[in-house]
């Protein structure tokens, strides 16, 4: 019988090697048609005698991507159909029965008499991973690159394959936690190192290895289903286990505030299942699943930071007529700390770069800088010694703009002052070639103004990097009124190369972006203002999703900036464009107390030498009201703070600079941070109901003022019962020439 995604042969040693190799992709998934298939597979090899055990590898340089996350889809349409024709409870029987399939498939593999070794010559991950678990032996090959892990959890899922189950009776109770609630991928010797794999080979010993153990007499029972079995951090009800899972139930609190069901579906599939029998613990879990299934949460991550993530990094944005330019050299303009990040990352991904300064003693410490992350990493033995000597041999920094004559692709990152900005293009421009894109990696200043500086607008284009660039991995791309598809497509390929996520926006002033975060940190402004106390501004921060509260985001972006901001908005578009209690609370903080944020030790925090950072004791002189803590609700001040940026999105929609509502989704999360769990901004409205966050914008500004009124957009919207999905939906992906 032949496969479609596998192949099964079976040597004179009697032992199958079934070899998992789809075609047309890249890498192995887990579907539907894979787990039938793998099905039959075991069961045939379970009723031929002649079979001693089982192999399972893969054909293509991974073991498995994990599952086909679009099949969560088809089951949750599934759902709402069966729920629709025959009731809920229907809907719900079916929805356990299909989504433990492969939770079956597992335990089918685990129980059925012959002995089957993982053979793992690459990544492994998610239920590729699982998959790995229920055999009863793995090895893995000796590759840098591999990573293992379950990372269902970055995208509001949990290991539905038995993986909580298998985990938590492989390590101490702690570490398997840890583990499954941070998602991390692991190399082959910390895997080994927590005998997650039992063996590590030579890439050319891998399935000699498997076939060995097999011949060797390898078991085919899991030691959990051996009698005598003892977890390997005692009984859940015993001192040992009180130690371990109350303390971890705080700290899941502090860490989630209750807003990712995934992670408390974790806490409890393991504290339940390590009470039960192996196949009671994993029906369990796959009860949990099902629910976790049907979690708006899921729904919202899985588009977002799967489906939508995945259709942006291959290039559904690309102007699908434009050649593809191979990058071989870019010039970056300033060295200090973004251009030098710009400089490290472009090098990295083997792209030769001319590192401009105003003297070649200041171009030599932005390659400093790269020394010292690239120095780290060999450190930490993430990367070699002659990695590390390659990279920089490509960063040439120097004063002479000559240099750049035959860059591909010229990036400034110049101080934040048109005049300074406008100096260099200027500069740039008398030597670059014809064809060589301009790239501003300004985070505020209009692209369309800024390209007026360069003879052909047409090649002119916003590159905006967030800090740090070489951990961020959003890059905004922005189009000016003039910018040309070609200059579009090679910046969109330069990131690409550089492995980073782009979104495309139109120009505006903040762009998106900077523009949505601004209404987070102006928010946290006037609630100080307003006599919120700043740490619980702080907290409700935290706790409504968002990765720190807004003073300190402010003070890690700069005080400074953000008034020098504020005052250039106030210059071009008047005094009304600012609010005047945010230019008061501002103008105190940096002009009369001298307070800029990190960068000077003081801002909204203080940061002393020693010690961890706290929140500045004047802040409260600042207040001229106090308000009573415990009369304030805290829901609403959560709800203020996410419905503000995802307002301001909305604003950007109705006014053309966001035009496809997955990048403002991924953007909002990869870009600053906006609470994951929501699936981003315009998934945080449609979540909701465009009728029903119109309403409590309504309110909010009865109350606490016109900023928070709806745009006609919204207000449209929320008449005809649209979602910004619907009525905008995602362009499809273009093929690139």
């Amino acid at each position: 019988m032949s496969f479609t995604n596998f192949d099964r042969k079976v040597g004179a040693d009697g032992i199958a090697l079934v070899t998992w190799d789809m075609p047309g992709r890249s890498m192995n998934l887990i579907d539907a048609t894979t787990t039938a298939e793998l099905t039959t597979i075991v069961e045939q090899i379970a009723a031929d005698a002649a079979i001693k055990g089982a192999v399972i590898t893969s054909g293509k340089d991974s073991f498995c991507a994990g599952a086909d996350l679009a099949i969560l889809q088809t089951m949750n349409r599934l759902f709402d159909d069966t729920a629709a024709a025959q009731g809920e409870d229907a809907a719900n029987a079916l929805l356990f029965a299909e989504s433990r399939k492969f939770s079956q498939l597992c335990r089918r593999i685990e129980t059925c008499g012959k002995p089957w070794v993982a053979a793992l010559n690459g990544t492994a991950v998610g239920g590729g991973f699982e998959l790995a678990l229920a055999c009863h032996h793995r090895i893995a090959a000796d590759n840098p690159k591999t990573r293992l892990g379950l990372p269902e959890i970055k995208v509001g899922l949990f290991p539905g394959g038995g993986g909580t189950q298998r985990v938590a009776r492989i390590l101490p109770p702690a570490e398997a936690l840890q583990f499954l609630l941070k998602g991390d991928q692991i190399d082959v010797a910390r895997a080994k190192a927590a005998k997650l794999v039992d063996a590590v080979v030579p890439p050319a010993d891998l399935i000699k290895a498997a076939k060995d153990w097999i011949a060797n007499g390898g078991s085919a029972k899991a030691p959990w289903d051996v009698e005598g079995f003892k977890l390997p951090g005692g009984p859940v009800h015993s001192k040992a286990g009180m130690m371990v899972f109350t303390p971890a139930n705080a700290l899941y609190r502090r860490e989630t505030y209750d807003n990712y069901p995934a992670a408390r579906a974790i806490m409890q599939a393991v504290y339940e299942g390590l009470q039960l029998p192996m196949d009671q613990a994993l029906r369990v879990e796959s009860r949990y699943f099902a629910k976790i299934l049907r979690s708006p949460q899921a729904a919202a991550m899985i588009r977002t930071l799967f489906l939508s993530l995945q259709e942006i990094n291959k290039g559904a944005r690309r102007p699908a007529g434009v050649p593809k330019r191979t990058l071989r050299k870019i010039g970056v303009l300033g060295a200090g700390f973004m251009g030098a990040g710009i400089a490290y990352v472009s090098a990295l991904a083997g792209l030769d770069v001319v590192l401009i300064d105003r003297d070649p003693e200041t171009a030599a410490k932005g390659k400093a800088h790269a020394e010292r992350l690239i120095g780290a990493q060999v450190e930490r033995g993430r990367a070699a010694a002659a990695a590390r000597d390659a990279l920089l041999a490509r960063i040439h920094p120097t004063a002479d703009y000559v240099e750049l004559k035959d860059c591909d692709l010229v990036i400034e990152a110049v101080f934040e002052d048109r005049k300074i900005k406008e100096e260099a293009i200027g500069r740039a421009q008398n030597v670059i070639g014809d064809e060589t894109i301009f790239g501003s990696n300004t985070s505020t200043l209009p692209i369309t103004s800024l390209a007026a500086a360069l003879k052909d607008r047409a090649r002119f284009i916003g590159i905006h990097f967030f800090s740090p660039v070489d951990r961020m991995m959003l890059v905004e791309i922005i189009r000016g009124r003039d910018t040309g598809e070609a200059a579009l497509a090679l910046a969109l390929d330069y990131v690409r190369a550089i492995r980073k996520t782009p979104i495309v926006v139109n120009d505006s002033r903040g762009f998106y972006t900077s523009r949505v975060v601004g209404t987070y940190l102006r928010e946290g402004h006037l609630m100080l203002g307003d006599g919120v106390p700043a740490a619980m501004i702080e907290n409700v921060g935290r706790m409504a999703g968002m990765p720190v509260g807004p003073l300190a985001l402010n003070d890690e972006v700069a005080l400074d900036l953000a008034w020098k901001i504020l005052k250039a908005a106030a210059a071009d578009l008047g005094p009304d464009a600012v609010d005047p209690r945010q230019r008061k609370l501002l103008e105190e903080m940096v002009e009369k107390r001298g307070r800029f944020g990190r960068k000077n030790g003081k801002g909204f925090y203080d940061y002393p030498a020693n010690g961890p950072k706290r929140l500045w004791p004047g802040l409260a002189d600042l207040q001229p009201e106090k308000l009573d803590p415990d009369k304030l609700d805290v829901a609403e001040l959560k709800q203020r703070l996410l419905a503000i940026q995802a307002l301001e999105t909305a604003r950007c929609v109705e006014e053309g600079v966001v035009t496809d509502m997955r990048e403002a989704d991924v953007g909002s999360i990869l870009g600053f941070g906006f609470a994951p769990f929501t699936g981003g901004t315009i998934s945080y409205i449609d979540g909701m109901g465009a009728k029903t966050f119109v309403a409590l914008c309504r309110d909010y500004a009865k109350r606490h003022g016109g900023r928070f009124a709806p745009c006609k957009l919204l207000v449209d919207m929320a008449k005809k019962g649209d979602t910004f999905y619907g009525r905008f939906p995602p362009q499809a992906p273009k093929a690139a020439a």
